[in-house]
């Protein structure tokens, strides 16, 4: 008997199964939050310098607000107060004639900066004033929070592997509470930085290790809808964070928000079981017996198992040398097969990922203030999760990961040949890619997963992803490409989309596959 028969006898996706999406829900809501926090925490408002050293003696003291901005600061091409530059002296004559302030001497802000504060009560901006030379910097933090998702990817997939997926788990839970919570107490950028760093760490544990989770856990033929509904979530976590960010405005607050739901998954953890293939390839069949007769107990299905005893799940699953070997990354590469499943993954990953990301951050806005704008991008992906799942039952995990991909590609080929006067088909075109491209996301997760024997699943989901997350880190530097020829980033964007896409054809169908548990299993021929 292999295990994947095994597991249909105990109930392959009954009240088992959801119980375990349901309780993975709890911290994978955070993610979206977290991942998408910067839109509004580095959001910056409307300012401009602080005029309060030109009236040392009181001289403004008799002029409205708008007339001491008119003699204290420079006004720009749409008439509105200059950002970074002020008057040395004030300029009374701007009072009475129209000479243009653009012929006056200026400086740089001397005491600070005034914030508009109506749209947020605070924000990185204002609290550390990252603006005019300073205004990379918020930028930056992305980009950190991103390194620390990426090495996270790679430290977690390694861990998982050699010391289970539950345990880590917590390891990771623990790590984003108290990095989540430093960072809204955070006293300096500097101190922001870098435990936005670890923070990003600790969050792509619970995203790697959960859909491992789910997936261990669901039979062949519910292996689709399981990987599909636990990424459901980060759609419907797209939708809710502008909802928390306008009724939360306080970036400090803000932070502690999104992370509070990690405090109800810390208490859950304990009702979350280990993945059963993982503890058999282990050696720890004692472990492994008992959550499969609870598993089997849930589904009324505990007759199945009656003759099932915990010495006789050695023989589900075989391994060599099991209990004592120690898979790492290294394994990735040591067999020809598990060398090219590496490299292609590797380029697929890298693929979904940059062109994601590429997209996401070159539509342009509905016209909509940020909040509404928000909303809509996630509302556009909940059809795509269906297309995905479609596709994924339908066409199965290969030609469904090659299309996305390559759909994604074509979509942003077209928006190059768009005139830009064109607003409404341009935009309609991105809305469209951007679709696809969150498909390709959905399909990319649940094919590795399968593609992956069980000893060395988590390394390679972690190598994938960290991949992937290199081509996060590029894509916003890609898009500054712009400035050297206006439709290279595009172009760019759609090459490494179609490349992907071509490339993933090479990749095994694994659709109605038993999932692989050893790398023996992966040299040889895998059967339906």
């Amino acid at each position: 008997m292999k295990f994947e028969n095994l597991l249909a006898e105990v109930g392959g996706f009954g009240k088992y199964q959801i119980s375990i999406i349901a309780l993975l829900v709890i911290p994978r809501v955070t993610l979206p939050f977290h991942f998408l926090l910067n839109n509004f925490i580095a959001a910056i408002p409307s300012h401009h310098c602080d005029i309060s050293s030109l009236d040392a003696d009181g001289i403004l003291g008799n002029l409205s607000q708008e007339e001491r901005l008119t003699v204290s600061i420079p006004a720009q091409e749409d008439g509105s107060p200059a950002s970074c530059h002020m008057f040395s002296q004030p300029q009374f004559n701007l009072l009475t004639n129209s000479t243009s302030s653009t012929e006056l001497p200026v400086v740089e802000c001397q005491n600070g900066w005034e914030y508009d504060n109506s749209t947020f009560k605070s924000a990185l901006a204002t609290e550390f004033e990252l603006v005019c030379d300073r205004k990379g910097l918020n930028k930056a933090t992305a980009t950190i929070f991103f390194v620390g998702v990426m090495l996270g990817a790679a430290i977690f997939g390694w861990l998982s592997d050699r010391y289970g997926r539950k345990r880590m788990l917590m390891v990771s839970y623990l790590i984003a509470i108290l990095f989540g919570v430093a960072s809204a107490l955070s006293q300096s950028f500097i101190m922001f930085a870098i435990m936005r760093f670890f923070t990003g760490m600790g969050l792509t544990g619970i995203s790697i290790i959960s859909i491992v989770l789910c997936v261990e856990w669901a039979d062949i033929e519910h292996r689709t809808i399981a990987g599909v509904i636990i990424s459901f979530d980060w759609s419907l976590s797209t939708m809710i964070l502008p909802g928390i960010a306008y009724l939360v405005n306080d970036w400090r607050s803000l932070v502690i928000t999104v992370t509070a739901p990690l405090g109800l998954a810390v208490i859950t953890w304990r009702w979350i079981p280990e993945s059963a293939r993982w503890l058999i390839t282990n050696g720890r069949l004692e472990e492994a017996h008992f959550y499969l007769s609870k598993c089997a107990t849930a589904n009324n299905k505990q007759q199945n198992l009656r003759d099932i005893k915990p010495e006789t799940l050695a023989n589900i699953i075989i391994a060599e040398d099991r209990g004592d070997r120690k898979y790492s990354y290294l394994d990735l590469v040591r067999s020809s097969k598990m060398r090219k499943l590496a490299l292609l993954t590797g380029i697929t990953w890298f693929g979904v990922a940059f062109t994601y990301y590429g997209i996401s951050l070159n539509i342009s806005g509905f016209g909509l203030n940020l909040y509404l704008t928000q909303f809509i991008f996630g509302a556009i992906e909940l059809p795509s999760k269906l297309v995905a799942y479609l596709c994924l039952d339908r066409l199965g995990r290969r030609y469904s990961q090659v299309g996305t991909l390559i759909t994604t590609g074509v979509c942003i080929g077209i928006t190059v040949l768009i005139p830009r006067d064109l607003w409404l088909p341009r935009t309609v075109i991105s809305v469209l890619g951007k679709g696809f491209s969150e498909a390709s996301f959905t399909c990319v997760f649940l094919y590795t997963t399968e593609l992956y024997p069980t000893v060395l699943r988590q390394n390679g989901l972690g190598y994938s992803s960290f991949v992937g997350r290199v081509g996060v880190s590029l894509a916003p530097l890609v898009s500054l490409l712009d400035a050297v020829w206006l439709p290279l980033p595009q172009v760019l964007f759609c090459t490494v989309a179609i490349s992907a896409g071509l490339l993933a054809l090479l990749l095994s169908e694994t659709h109605n596959v038993r999932l692989p548990e050893t790398i023996e299993d992966i040299e040889k021929t895998r059967k339906k």
